[in-house]
């Protein structure tokens, strides 16, 4: 299972740099994962990186022209699950959330079977059985007693429930 870590927004300059968004829980450490695989099956690694407004500016590794730089403008990149560190206690990587039961004031609600981000904040997929899926936010999801619990606003369900 592949992990999206960023995303190359662009090409900078005329020197083969690029404008680099990271997604990993501190930015900075995108650059130390060492070799990562774009999203068209191409190996890239991060050479250096400073910060810009909101975004890296990244040399990539024989990446020394515009015109290559331009060729990744849009990849996302991505690293094996199985290359990343071990989350802390009382931490989890989304991504192994996928496939795991979740339940809301002491019953099941259903699985989650994916994680998406509009830019407002990571929601989980759940399918609960209805014809729809729910999406939730995840800063609601807890761990309690080992078990995946959303501790949803009064009311969530029923909005999220409606008819359109």
């Amino acid at each position: 299972m592949l992990v999206l870590l960023g995303r190359i927004a662009g090409a900078h300059g005329i020197r083969g740099a690029v404008k680099l968004q990271s997604f990993t829980a501190d930015p900075k450490a995108i650059a130390t994962y060492g070799m990562l695989e774009t999203s068209d099956g191409r190996a890239v690694e991060i050479l250096r990186m400073k910060p810009a407004n909101g975004f890296f500016i990244a040399d990539l590794k024989n990446v020394k022209d515009r015109n290559t730089a331009e060729t990744f403008s849009g990849q996302e990149l991505l690293i094996a699950r199985t290359r990343l560190p071990d989350p802390k206690d009382g931490e989890f990587y989304l991504v192994d959330l996928v496939g795991q039961d979740v339940g809301h004031a002491g019953a099941r609600l259903g699985t989650i079977i994916g994680i998406e981000n509009y830019g407002a904040g990571d929601l989980l997929e759940i399918d609960t059985g209805a014809p729809k899926t729910l999406l939730a936010p995840a800063r609601f999801l807890k761990r309690i007693d080992g078990i995946l619990t959303l501790e949803l606003p009064e009311g969530f369900l029923d909005l999220s429930n409606r008819q359109e």
